[in-house]
C-alpha cells in the first residue's frame, strides 16, 4: 500500500493519499489546495482516483475538491451536517482572505460506523462534531491508523470558536478516540503526526 500525507496550501492542512499498488486505485482525504500537485503526484505513482473524502467541510480541507471531481470523475463524500459549510465556501475565502473555488456538492454520505475508502484498505467512519458539526475521522483499524482531521491535534485539539464549533460535542468526540488502542498513529489535519498513547498520556486538552 501507498500511504502519504502532504500539507497543502496557505493554512498548511494535511491532506492524504492511499493506494493500492496492485490495483492501481487511490482515495484523497482532505485535498483542501493545490489540484495539480494531487493530480501530478497521483499520475507520478500510477494511480487512478476513485473517491475524495473530507473529514469536514472548511476551505483548508476541501477546496480542491471540485477541481479534482472534475479532473478524474472520483465521487465526493462528506458528512450532511457539514453540507451548508462546504456551500459556504465563498464566505469561508472571504474570512481567510482566499480566492474563493468551485464547489462540488458530494455524491456519497458520510455516517457513523460506516466503512469507506477501497476494499484493501477500509476506514472506518468516526462521527466526532466539535470543531463542526458534521466532522468525522476515518479510522483503518488493521494498520492501527487514524486520520483525525481538526479533531486531534499534537498536543492540542480543533478550535470549537467558529461558526458549527461545539465545545462539549468536541468533549464527547475526544473520548470517542481515547477508546482507541494507544500505538495507534494519528495524521492530524495540519502539523505532525502522533498516536493515541502519546496524547492521551501529555495532551492537556484532553477530557
Amino acid at each position: 500500500m501507498i500511504l502519504e500525507s502532504f500539507p497543502l496550501g496557505p493554512l498548511q492542512a494535511n491532506c492524504t493519499l492511499i493506494g493500492d499498488e496492485t490495483t492501481h486505485e487511490a482515495v484523497v482525504v482532505d485535498p483542501g489546495d493545490e489540484a495539480p500537485r494531487v493530480l501530478h503526484r497521483l499520475e507520478e505513482l500510477g494511480l487512478s482516483l476513485k473517491g475524495i473524502l473530507l473529514t469536514h467541510g472548511h476551505l483548508d480541507h476541501a477546496g480542491a475538491t471540485a477541481a479534482l471531481c472534475t479532473s478524474t470523475g472520483a465521487p465526493l463524500s462528506l458528512h450532511p451536517a457539514d453540507l451548508p459549510l462546504l456551500e459556504s465556501m465563498a464566505a469561508q475565502a472571504t474570512w481567510m482572505g482566499m480566492a474563493a473555488p468551485e464547489v462540488h456538492k458530494p455524491e456519497n454520505e458520510l455516517a457513523d460506523g460506516v466503512t469507506v475508502g477501497m476494499e484493501t484498505f477500509p476506514l472506518k467512519v468516526i462521527f466526532t462534531p466539535g470543531h463542526t458539526q458534521g466532522s468525522c475521522c476515518l479510522y483503518a483499524e488493521q494498520e492501527k491508523l487514524l486520520i483525525a482531521g481538526d479533531t486531534l491535534f499534537a498536543g492540542s485539539i480543533g478550535r470549537t470558536d467558529l461558526p458549527g464549533g461545539d465545545f462539549p460535542s468536541m468533549m464527547k468526540s475526544l473520548k470517542r478516540l481515547l477508546e482507541l488502542p494507544d500505538d495507534t498513529r494519528v495524521i492530524c489535519g495540519h502539523g505532525s503526526s502522533t498516536t493515541i498513547g502519546r496524547e492521551r498520556n501529555s495532551n492537556p486538552y484532553l477530557p
